[in-house]
């Protein structure tokens, strides 16, 4: 199983790192204050192709898999310190039309794709209710058949780009809960995100400012049919082919923010002089971040071993938690290790790699808690009884 793409690993991340360094640590610092969506960076991404990097060639993509974009995703987050802020950016453009590709009809796949590969659409996921967490099964927002539409009501919680997005993803209930099959009665949908009947509001959080999360209030939508992806009912089992490749990419987001922060502060531990030599020439400080460096690329072969599979169209689903758990992990030990090796001055905003750690916190707990990552590996590659 190779785990690198079939295309150059180099020419993929070189072209990426020309357009992304286009937006300096400034442009990033600039966004985490004034929390305004990066549009400029969006567009740029768009106008390269690199949104539609795992979409079809005949829906307006390059074609490409998952495991080219996990280069992308691994060095948007590393290039200018971008972090989550880049990152989250794109990330819903890269998996979640994987299941628009795989179920589809034609009409839909031309009329959803090509949109949201080119950047003239944006698209959020809404799955998350308040009172569920990870336990889809359990969702309650209801979408109701009335001849040709569907009428949903409900809740949605922890919505990321719903400030920016005129297309939603959406999970409802449309038969009631069956505990014999409870993965049946979802339907899943993709329309307008229509403000008439979505209050969008927007929650404040800890970090990655620029690129919003929100609670959704949902009264009276109205969806035609013909919006529904795929069988009624079948919903649950659709966008399991997002959730993976979601955790591979999310994995390879956090591997490439804490390489931006142990590279900034291994620079700083050259320049930075105490007792009068560098503090880089102190094993105190080196061992920390050589451990973290080398944890982040073991996590890095995971995502890229995950990614491998995906492609092949093999099972993965235990190598992409595993590629999420090692990546969240390393990441914030990495992005920790990166403050303190500034000292007092990794407190400093100026400094960026406390917008690092704040950022690392996201990949850490989402998608998927590294509780819970663990628990179903426990189950899938154990054999040791389900726990959830």
């Amino acid at each position: 199983m190779k785990f690198i793409p079939s295309n150059d690993p180099a020419e993929i991340i070189d072209a990426v790192e020309k357009t992304a360094s286009q937006f300096d640590e400034s442009y990033w610092l600039a966004r985490d204050d004034d929390g305004d969506f990066p549009e400029e960076f969006y567009q740029a991404m768009a106008k390269g192709g690199w949104l539609g990097i795992a979409t079809p060639e005949e829906y307006g993509g390059t074609g490409l898999g998952i495991s080219e974009g996990v280069l992308l995703m691994s060095t948007v987050a590393q290039t200018s310190c971008a972090g989550m802020s880049a990152a989250s950016a794109l990330h819903i453009n890269i998996f979640g039309p994987r299941s628009i590709v795989t179920y589809g009809t034609e009409e839909q796949k031309q009329r959803w794709l090509r949109p949201i590969a080119e950047g003239k659409s944006k698209m959020c996921f809404a799955v998350t209710e308040p009172n569920t967490g990870l336990d889809t099964t359990q969702l309650k927002t209801r979408a109701i058949r009335k001849g040709d539409k569907y009428i949903v009501n409900g809740r949605k919680v922890w919505i990321t780009t719903a400030q920016v997005a005129d297309k939603v993803m959406l999970l409802a209930r449309t038969s009631d809960y069956d505990p014999q099959n409870p993965t049946a009665g979802l339907s899943l949908f993709i329309t307008d995100l229509d403000r008439n009947h979505i209050d969008v509001r927007k929650i404040d959080k800890m970090g990655r400012k620029c690129v919003d999360s929100n609670e959704l209030f949902i009264d009276g939508l109205e969806i035609d049919a013909t919006d529904r992806l795929g069988e009624e009912g079948q919903g649950f089992r659709i966008i399991l082919n997002s959730l993976n490749p979601e955790r591979i990419l999310m994995g390879s987001e956090a591997v490439g923010l804490a390489r931006a922060a142990i590279l900034r502060a291994s620079e700083y531990a050259k320049e930075r002089e105490v007792f009068g030599r560098p503090i880089g020439q102190n094993q105190g400080v080196q061992l920390p971040l050589a451990s973290a460096w080398a944890e982040l690329d073991a996590a890095y072969l995971a995502c890229q071993r995950a990614a491998a599979l995906y492609d092949a169209g093999l099972p993965c689903g235990v190598e992409a938690n595993m590629a999420k758990y090692l990546a969240g992990e390393a990441a914030t030990k990495a992005c920790k290790s990166a403050v303190v090796c500034h000292g007092g001055m990794g407190y400093a905003k100026e400094y960026h790699v406390e917008r690092l750690l704040r950022e690392s916190m996201l990949p850490y707990i989402a998608p998927v808690s590294p509780q819970l990552a663990l628990c179903f590996i426990a189950e899938k590659a154990l054999g040791l009884p389900k726990s959830y």
